[in-house]
């Protein structure tokens, strides 16, 4: 079994975890949603700035908390793509910093594939192939995972993200940032049935999604309540409303796409796979297939070191390594994650 220890830099958490094989032994994450909250979303500087300052003190804590020692970690697991460039590269120097100080192997981790295997953490005895539904601020993706280090993306949005239409929403309702949770609590008391809201279908693509007419739908849904005069708005009902459909469209998507590549496992992983509507609605419609799905614990949905760990430790015993010229990289395929090795 390899022992990992994992850096994740690649948005708004800085994040460090000790992880053997599937089994996470520490877990740091030190989140910024108090410095971003004023902008409505993540500020790049502002970003890679909190990285420099608190990357020392989440990897001595991550290791004091691991009860390991340097001598029992096999290899420096560092998130080095895609993301916002400036805060990749802190982690990434810091990751070369530690590999060459205690002369381990450095291991550069694809960030989705990444969220794939905080699924693995969930349930150890998971195997591919399957079906990962990604979804997060970023990414709205339905990837085909035939094999460890191989993937095809087979859906994804053609505009907003499912957690960018979740924090614009939110934003449009004055509910605040970041927009997920907080349209999660408030949807508990509405009516999920009050609106009814374009779920943003492509007629040839039936796997990708669009969530921008989606948006502009509830904002010309809030207006057309203004002019009819209904102050307070509805808040609750529209929020309901709106996690409703996407809930459903994202549900539906994947079970088809499950169904059509004679998947029988399913994994939700990314931030609004914490949503408590998806996850209800996957949960269901699995169940009527006959297919079985699989949630990390809300605290691995969203960004952390624990899958960063846990998908080196995979890459390690493959005999995957980087070179310590790794590059951070802001853009990169996760079907060409392969180029992060030597």
């Amino acid at each position: 079994m390899a022992t990992v220890f994992a850096i994740e830099t690649s948005c708004d958490e800085t994040a460090a975890a000790v992880v053997r094989d599937r089994h996470c032994l520490s877990s740091v994450v030190a989140s910024q949603i108090q410095l971003h909250s004023p902008y409505g979303g993540v500020v790049p500087e502002i970003a890679a700035r909190s990285h420099v300052e608190t990357i020392n003190q989440v990897i001595a804590r991550a290791y004091l908390e691991s009860g390991t020692t340097w001598a029992e970690i096999d290899g420096i697991a560092v998130t080095a793509a895609p993301g916002l460039i400036g805060a990749l590269m802190v982690g990434v120097t810091a990751a070369k910093t530690l590999a060459l100080l205690h002369r381990k192997p450095l291991i550069g981790v694809h960030h989705l594939e990444g969220h794939i295997f905080s699924a693995f953490l969930a349930d150890p005895a998971l195997e591919p192939p399957l079906l990962c539904l990604l979804v997060s601020g970023g990414h709205s993706s339905l990837i085909l995972m035939q094999d460890y280090g191989k993937y095809e993306i087979v859906g994804q949005t053609r505009d907003d993200a499912a957690g960018e239409a979740f924090d614009k929403v939110s934003r449009l309702l004055g509910l605040g940032y970041p927009g997920g949770p907080a349209i999660d609590r408030l949807a508990v008391t509405g009516n999920p049935k009050a609106f009814a809201l374009p779920q943003g279908k492509i007629a040839d693509r039936p796997f990708d999604s669009s969530f921008s007419g989606l948006k502009t739908a509830v904002l010309r849904l809030t207006e057309k309540l203004e002019r009819e005069g209904q102050q307070p708005l509805p808040t609750a009902d529209i929020a309901a409303s709106f996690q409703e459909t996407v809930a459903i469209a994202l549900a539906s998507r994947t079970i088809n796409c499950a169904l059509a590549h004679n998947l029988n496992t399913i994994v939700a992983v990314g931030g609004v796979a914490a949503n408590s509507a998806l996850r209800s609605h996957l949960q269901r419609a699995a169940i009527a297939q006959n297919l079985r799905i699989v949630f990390p614990p809300l605290h691995l949905c969203t960004d952390n070191a624990a899958m960063i760990g846990c998908a080196g430790a995979m890459h390690l015993a493959r005999g995957d390594v980087s070179s310590l010229n790794l590059a951070a990289q802001s853009r990169l395929n996760i079907s060409d994650s392969y180029r992060l090795y030597i």
